[in-house]
């Protein structure tokens, strides 16, 4: 019985991508294996391995995460904390019946939020 999915995302640089996740989001490192990271964020769960040769604006890696609670609350805090290009616009109500915003990683990973309405 599969119980849970876990994303695998790569990064270009550890450091860089160590302060977006852990400085500018709040994630916690779950643990450091030299080219492969264990994140978490709330009950969240990231992989990240590394890719040097990635070339983030020819990357199509995205992954998307169900926030349960106050995600306007999220927004703001992530929007003052994060460099403005990292944003791709502002909160929206989507015709699905979610509220989402997205932010973009060091390595052209889409980082989509998104709680139902």
């Amino acid at each position: 019985m599969i119980t849970t999915a876990i994303p695998k995302l790569p990064f270009i640089d550890k450091q860089a991508t160590l302060d977006f996740y852990i400085g500018q989001l709040g994630c916690h490192l779950l643990a450091d294996y030299g080219d492969y990271l264990l994140i978490t964020l709330d009950q969240a769960e990231v992989h990240f391995f590394s890719y040097p040769a990635l070339v983030p604006a020819k990357s199509d890696f995205m992954i998307y995460l169900r926030v349960e609670h106050d995600i306007d609350g999220l927004y703001e805090r992530y929007k003052n904390a994060v460099p403005a290009a990292a944003l791709r616009g502002a909160m929206e109500t989507k015709p699905w019946r979610q509220r989402e915003f997205a932010l973009v990683d060091p390595n052209g990973t889409l980082l989509t939020f998104g709680q139902a309405v």
